[in-house]
């Protein structure tokens, strides 16, 4: 019976050493080494978190408002409606949408945006058309065609980019679709 201990794997209580003088001293059977243990897939799945309090620490760094509050209109997908409380847009498809309560705005290439939108910055690489209030600082790049009402506190034009409509700088302190009418409208023509 002992050699079927052996032949299962089962360690064997080593053998008691024979009384002094019988004969030479047997030593007892050394055991191998334990394999380490495998990581299986499943031991991999991770648990749900718990959930933490506002404030509390996590091992992973918690993502910013900003990364939250953050829209990406993907290409070949269409978006019509309100847009409100969002912190980023980026359109690389086609929104006609208001737009309020957005601090930044970027339209990619690919991008159409329609409608009207009162944001703090914005940068046009690819078209906007309609009623456009930047308080801080439009940039348009070679590539990107702005039409429509736009008012402006900083504008950036590269070489190649497009602005037509009725074109109006504004004071930085002006409040959300406030126009100063002591600054005389620019005409830009297409």
């Amino acid at each position: 019976m002992a050699d079927a201990s052996d032949d299962l794997g089962i360690p064997m209580k080593p053998a008691r050493p024979p009384a002094p003088g019988l004969g030479a001293p047997v030593k007892p059977p050394t055991m191998p080494p334990r394999a380490p243990d495998l990581v299986r897939a499943s031991d991999m799945a991770r648990a749900p978190e718990m959930p933490r309090r506002p404030g509390e620490p996590g091992i992973a760094p918690r993502r910013s408002e900003a990364e939250l509050r953050k829209l990406i209109v993907g290409r070949e997908i269409t978006l019509s409606g309100e847009i409100t409380s969002c912190e980023k847009l980026i359109v690389e498809g086609s929104v006609e949408a208001n737009l309020n309560n957005c601090r930044d705005v970027e339209i990619a290439e690919s991008g159409l945006f329609k409608g009207s939108a009162a944001i703090e910055d914005a940068e046009i690489r690819g078209r906007f058309e309609g009623n456009l209030v930047v308080r801080k600082r439009l940039l348009i790049k070679a590539s990107g065609k702005v039409s429509g009402t736009i008012r402006y506190g900083q504008i950036e034009i590269e070489c190649g980019g497009q602005i037509s409509g009725d074109i109006q700088a504004q004071p930085a302190s002006a409040e959300p679709g406030e126009v100063t009418p002591e600054i005389a409208p620019v005409r830009a023509a297409s």
